[in-house]
């Protein structure tokens, strides 16, 4: 019977050697931490390797995700779908076997991690997802929500203020099946730590409300034993298990180096080590009985097979909770989620009312909700300026966060990761900059989340231009796979927030105003065409001579201005486009419907920076947008200040239309 030093060099020899192969990669993580991952993967991780999904399995993030070779390492030596070519082909296009753990590349891969810090705050969603399922499904007799949440983090990931913002809440929150096992091996890429990380993490976690358990031997499987043993032994907070390690464990002369951090060892030292370690199996062969060993095939089954018996006892006591639970678990919503947001939509097309469209959302909160149980939102410390809390939210339906808008935005991808929830967050637009890089993360992972900003222009006056976003939009824009709706009434933002609701792979930020904004009088067809992202709103009798197209308040600037070119003689088209990625995703005979080619006298509208806009007007059209910061002054001087006119956007049309060459349609 093979010992466990033996099994855990089975994960630092196929680091070493999917390192080499690659030429590229970080080794010493997974040389470090492979005692306390044979562990974990083989005594206490609840994993089924034939199901990745299985509902109740117990989440694992590998948070330091440069270390992505410990967890394909570990997904091929327990019986996933990764085979050994899967690790020679490491990092190579179209592997599944990246640089980074991709979500949707990799099976059994929980989350896409690489930017320190994230995948510890998105565990922490994910532990909160299980604790609020496990209160609403689980009964005194059968649980049917009963795992944990894993997360291995190193150095770098406890540096990143987003573990601060999280592990607060977390311990705020006693998230008991929360376990994260620091990796303090003391090294990060410019070599030892000391020098910029000389805090005691074991009392900062204590801090926050953690237990901690100190001083643990990373080499010691006894010891590693013993300590996470303590940790899955719940006392009502979440736990974090600091264990020493030493970085490339057994390279003779790199071990406890940043030399062996993001670096192939070299064929002469991978000799060295693996003597070292006394491992004399060929390159690429495992040895059969660390193999068997190792393969959790059977385990896995086996509990997955007890679930599935403790689901039937359920579906038999509680048909409707067990249905109910399978159904979220599954993502599908209920078949008729969508009839209030629709009649809510339809009133307002009957009834227009001027509004703030942030109180708009609010109304379509609840209209949501109505038919979406799961619907789960919150704000950092914003919920009365977000209006994201809507009239009838129950507090298990809503969590403030505090400040902790980069926190709070990771936390909401690893909720929408687990499954079962459907979450969203709120904060200013402004501050969308802080949790910038989550919100990336849910592009790339195909996430659904939903991200409600406000107050959305320098018409937020009086705070001034640290409080006015200006590129911020453009800026969500121009990443790819999200739909951004900037809203003009309450017709836009109802539908706006159907078609976030709806998405099933595409996240998206939802972008409101503070101050009133023109409800707008749509004919019929103008009304079943709002879901396309853009559509024309005002035709001024069929034979424009030019386009505004405009979103969001400045919708209702585009129609004072093309009332005064009316008067003018001029015809001018108005174009609402709220979502220009929805809009774009159009068949071209309706996008050319809206936008007429042979119309080249085109001007868009939005107070923000206006490179983005020049996609749509060309080279021949004009932008009136704002391309520097804000003021501080009463919202409508601000913007006037700054050239948000109906006047501006006259003057710019009559500058277009004077350069325009006579055409033939």
């Amino acid at each position: 019977m093979s010992s466990r030093f033996e099994l855990a060099n089975a994960i630092r020899v196929l680091a070493m050697d999917a390192v080499q192969a690659a030429n590229s990669g970080h080794p010493g993580a997974p040389m470090g931490l492979a005692d306390v991952a044979e562990v974990l993967w083989r005594d206490f991780l609840k994993h089924d390797p034939s199901d990745p999904s299985w509902p109740n399995r117990d989440r694992f993030v590998l948070s330091n995700g440069h270390g992505s070779m410990l967890l394909y390492a570990l997904l091929h030596l327990t019986g996933y779908d990764v085979s050994i070519q899967d690790l020679k082909d490491f990092r190579q296009l179209h592997s599944k076997t990246a640089g980074h753990p991709e979500f949707n590349e990799c099976p059994g891969v929980e989350t896409t991690t690489g930017p320190l810090g994230q995948g510890f705050a998105m565990a922490v969603g994910m532990a909160l997802a299980e604790q609020k399922l496990a209160a609403e499904f689980n009964t005194p007799e059968i649980e049917p929500v009963d795992h944990r949440t894993w997360v291995i983090a190193g150095d770098g990931c406890l540096m990143e203020g987003i573990s601060h913002e999280a592990a607060s809440l977390a311990g705020t929150l006693k998230l008991d099946k929360l376990i994260c096992i620091y990796d303090d091996n003391g090294i990060s890429i410019d070599g030892a730590v000391d020098a910029w990380f000389s805090e005691d993490v074991p009392a900062r976690f204590e801090a926050y409300g953690w237990r901690v358990v100190r001083n643990v031997d990373g080499h010691d499987a006894d010891e590693i034993a013993v300590a996470l043993r303590t940790a899955a032994d719940s006392d009502g907070r979440p736990t974090l298990v600091c264990c020493k390690t030493t970085i490339g464990f057994g390279s003779p002369n790199k071990k406890g180096t940043a030399s062996v951090h993001g670096a192939a060892l070299g064929a002469e030292e991978i000799a060295l080590t693996k003597a070292e370690l006394g491992w004399t199996a060929a390159e690429w062969e495992m040895p059969p009985a660390i193999a068997e060993a190792w393969n959790q095939q059977e385990a896995g089954a086996r509990q997955h097979a007890q679930w599935r018996e403790l689901m039937a006892s359920y579906q038999a006591a509680h048909p409707q909770q067990a249905a109910e639970f399978s159904r979220r678990m599954s993502g599908t919503l209920p078949p008729d989620w969508h009839q209030e947001i629709d009649a809510l939509a339809q009133a307002s097309h009957n009834a227009p009312a001027d509004i703030e469209t942030r109180k708009a959302s609010q109304t379509c909160l609840g209209a949501v909700a109505a038919g979406i149980p799961e619907l789960f939102g919150g704000s950092a410390d914003l919920t009365g300026s977000n209006n994201t809390r809507w009239k009838d939210a129950s507090d298990d339906q809503y969590l403030s966060y505090g400040v902790r808008e980069f926190g709070m935005t990771a936390m909401s991808n690893g909720i929408q990761l687990h499954g079962g929830i459907r979450p969203f967050t709120g904060t200013f637009l402004i501050f969308m900059e802080y949790a910038r890089n989550a919100v990336r993360l849910a592009a790339l992972m195909r996430l659904p989340n939903i991200f409600v900003y406000t107050h959305d222009s320098v018409a937020v006056g009086e705070d001034g231009p640290t409080h006015q976003p200006v590129e911020q939009t453009a800026n969500l824009r121009m990443t790819p796979n999200l739909s951004v709706w900037r809203p003009c009434d309450m017709v836009e933002s109802a539908v706006a927030w159907k078609a976030a609701v709806a998405s099933r792979e595409t996240p998206t930020a939802l972008i409101f105003t503070r101050q009133k904004t023109q409800a707008q009088t749509r004919d019929q067809a103008a009304f079943d065409s709002v879901h396309r992202g853009g559509y024309v709103l005002r035709d001024g009798g069929g034979s424009p001579q030019a386009i505004l197209i405009a979103t969001g308040s400045e919708v209702g600037l585009a129609m004072q201005a093309a009332e005064l070119l009316e008067a003018e003689g001029i015809n001018a088209r108005v174009v609402s486009m709220p979502c220009v990625e929805v809009f774009e995703a159009q068949d071209a005979g309706y996008r050319e419907s809206v936008l007429p080619s042979h119309i080249r006298a085109r001007i868009a509208v939005e107070a923000g920076y206006p490179d983005p806009w020049y996609k749509w007007v060309g080279i021949d059209g004009a932008v009136v947008g704002i391309d520097r910061f804000g003021l501080s002054g009463p919202g409508a001087a601000v913007l006037a200040e700054l050239g948000m006119t109906a006047e501006a956007v006259v003057q710019a049309t009559r500058r277009v239309l004077s350069n325009q060459e006579p055409q033939q349609v």
